[in-house]
């Protein structure tokens, strides 16, 4: 199954991975312990997703940091 990321605040896919590589996740993204768990999820299809964030939701969150506070301010 490929592993997909995509726009924590938009849903938006950024790109994917076309080939099983889930140990590779963890050599390419340095977690804290805990930190896996926000950021990487299994969906019902059994495909790996890495929650990130587009260049659009940057530089939103960059010109108003008040976002940062709120859990969804995209609606």
């Amino acid at each position: 199954m490929p592993i997909r990321y995509r726009c924590r605040h938009c849903k938006v896919e950024m790109g994917s991975l076309p080939f099983d590589a889930e140990k590779t996740i963890h050599k390419l993204h340095l977690f804290e312990i805990g930190e896996m768990d926000d950021f990487v999820e299994k969906n019902e299809q059994g495909e790996t997703i890495v929650h990130s964030i587009c260049e659009h939701c940057e530089q939103s969150l960059r010109q108003f940091p008040d976002y940062y506070a709120l859990k969804k301010w995209l609606q």
